[in-house]
């Protein structure tokens, strides 16, 4: 009965959003609600599982969402990101254009949001492409790939520490396996991707784009915008204090907390916190990419205010797959879902993996999709003991994969690529499936080693 009242919730929260066009997040709270009654909770108790739902899954993940977010509009407004974009290029060469715009845009991505970094390197592209004699999608795909791989398994992005927070896994090991998953699944899903798409979608390539959504684009000399190391230093400053942080762990305690820690661990521990890795370096980021820029701090504010107004509904909607997810807590969904496969020869990853393809095929929002199957997957992942980041990282390749026209991604690679909906099927939905199982499979082999 539990789990008939998950598939009906999910299908009412498909037919809200899809059908009715209803806002997300309101959706996402009516669902959780209605899912709740379905499944017998008291109806005095629905409201306080709602909310605390909400705002555990926002505490600390505002602050890094947040933050996070005036990072990337620093870095963007000073014109650090293309510099770093038109850096890679020039030292990679016209012979390696897709290798130089993959890891740009993996830099980048770090950084950025998805929708950040597709409107700012979108342009880019169109440019080189025009530049080099090569199709734009030739290029796009590689971009976009490297954009998808950070958003999908590298903290600070909110879908990889949202889901550490449900699962308790470690930031810093979801950002060590989530870095080698990530390279491995950009190159195949961008390169080499790109090449076979070529063979059987060749009027795809054959587009010359639409840059009418984006606006106008404003081009930076040398002069204007910051160094290229700077701007690097400055986009990965947050993944270079996690990283420190899991060394030293690792290093020095085995990877393990320490039961009594010395004034060097708590400090390092400190640093290594998601929300005061991201504080500092948002700062690192005002400093870099305002004050040494000469810009006021009026501007700086004026850049952090537009961030945080850009990521506003975002983070509501992230507050209500936290009350889908909790209520399906709540209601027992999750103990059902472990009793059903408690017995089977199927991996918990693999689980893990399916649940999170199923919910982001019938949702579209790869967050939304992660969250929910998180929450279903918990009580099964502690009872097999399995390695937590990788549970993280399993649900995030499956909430990656199959994106369609319920997902705004979709619509936005369509629309600056300027295809049909039959070679955005072809492209990005292949695209992202491919990034999906390359990134499932990376995390069954990780399994063997870890």
């Amino acid at each position: 009965m539990k789990l008939i009242a998950l598939v009906i919730g999910i299908i009412f929260l498909l037919v809200l959003i899809i059908r009715f066009k209803i806002n997300t997040f309101v959706s996402l709270v009516l669902t959780a609600v209605v899912t709740a009654i379905m499944l017998g909770m008291p109806l005095g108790s629905i409201a306080d599982s709602v909310s605390t739902g909400i705002g555990s899954q926002l505490g600390e993940l505002s602050m890094v969402f947040g933050f996070g977010a005036m990072l990337g509009r620093l870095v963007s407004d000073s014109g650090g990101a293309y510099i770093i974009a038109e850096t890679m290029i020039q030292r990679f060469g016209k012979q390696r254009l897709q290798l130089a715009i993959m890891i740009a845009s993996f830099i980048l991505g770090i950084a950025l949001f998805f929708e950040v970094g597709m409107v700012l390197l979108v342009p880019i592209v169109f440019a080189i492409a025009t530049e080099a004699g090569v199709p734009i999608l030739f290029l796009g795909i590689p971009m976009a790939a490297a954009l998808s791989v950070t958003h999908g398994f590298l903290p600070p992005h909110p879908a990889p520490v949202a889901i550490a927070q449900v699962l308790g896994a470690n930031d810093g090991h979801v950002l060590l396996y989530g870095f080698i998953i990530a390279i491995v699944a950009a190159y195949i899903a961008g390169p080499l991707f790109s090449k076979i798409a070529r063979r059987y979608a060749p009027a795809a390539f054959d587009r010359k784009g639409n840059l009418s959504s984006i606006g106008e684009i404003k081009q930076y000399t040398p002069e204007e915008a910051p160094s290229f190391g700077i701007s690097v230093l400055t986009a990965l400053f947050p993944v270079i204090l996690l990283a420190i942080t899991t060394i030293y762990t690792m290093a020095v305690h085995g990877g393990q907390a320490p039961k009594n820690p010395s004034t060097i661990d708590s400090i390092i521990e400190f640093i290594g916190s998601p929300s005061i890795a991201m504080l500092i370096s948002l700062f690192f980021a005002m400093w870099s990419m305002g004050w040494n820029r000469k810009r006021t701090t009026t501007q700086i504010m004026e850049s952090l205010e537009n961030a945080v107004k850009s990521i506003a509904m975002l983070l509501l909607v992230i507050g209500g797959g936290g009350a889908f997810k909790q209520v399906l807590i709540d209601g027992g969904v999750g103990k059902e879902v472990a009793k059903l496969f408690i017995n089977s020869s199927l991996s918990p990853l693999i689980l893990g993996w399916l649940v999170a393809v199923v919910l982001r095929v019938a949702l579209g929002s790869a967050t939304v999709a992660s969250l929910t199957a998180a929450g279903i997957v918990a009580p099964l992942m502690t009872q097999s003991g399995v390695n937590p980041a990788l549970m993280v990282l399993a649900i995030g390749a499956g909430s990656l994969a199959a994106s369609h026209v319920n997902d705004a991604g979709f619509w936005m690679f369509r629309e600056y690529f300027d295809l049909t909906v039959k070679q955005t099927l072809q492209t990005w939905t292949v695209l992202e499936t491919v990034i999906s199982v390359v990134g499932i499979a990376m995390v069954m082999l990780l399994s063997l080693i870890v």
